[in-house]
């Protein structure tokens, strides 16, 4: 298995923790994961990346974080043929509001226009909820391994 980019977009830093939790599972399984921050990845060469997980927060009213945003403007504008690409999602935010983890609706939406394949189910963290971040992700990671 080729390594698994975790790619995160984040305005508080909680989706860079995040991140840096399921890569370490993936690692700790055998996998190999690499963390990087959307923000210094070329969204135009994910058609090469075979399989990434992106994580991203929701800002504010349902807002892509400033971490995510241009990551996302720069796929939508190039629009590279992702049909080779398998990705899994993890989401963070906050029930309270009406926008409940939609920039990771919306990234995952639009990876998928692209052609790419996303692997398991979208996974979520509820601010509201007082569950551990890190052991909601990890559980996740730990459950989409096997299908990546």
């Amino acid at each position: 298995m080729d390594t698994i980019k975790v790619l995160y977009g984040t305005e508080s830093g909680n989706a860079e923790l995040v991140a840096d939790d399921i890569a370490e599972t993936f690692n700790a399984a055998g996998a190999k994961a690499e963390v990087i921050a959307m923000a210094l990845y070329d969204a135009t060469e994910l058609y090469e990346a075979g399989t990434v997980v992106v994580i991203t927060s929701t800002y504010g009213e349902g807002e892509l974080p400033d971490t995510t945003a241009p990551f996302q403007e720069a796929l939508l504008a190039a629009r590279p043929d992702l049909s080779g690409l398998r990705f899994a999602a993890f989401g963070l935010g906050d029930s309270t509001y009406d926008t409940y983890n939609n920039a990771i609706a919306v990234l995952s939406a639009d990876l998928r226009a692209l052609g790419a394949q996303q692997v398991g189910e979208t996974g979520r963290h509820d601010a509201a909820s007082g569950e551990s971040l890190t052991d909601v992700a990890v559980a996740w990671a730990a459950g989409v391994l096997g299908a990546l």
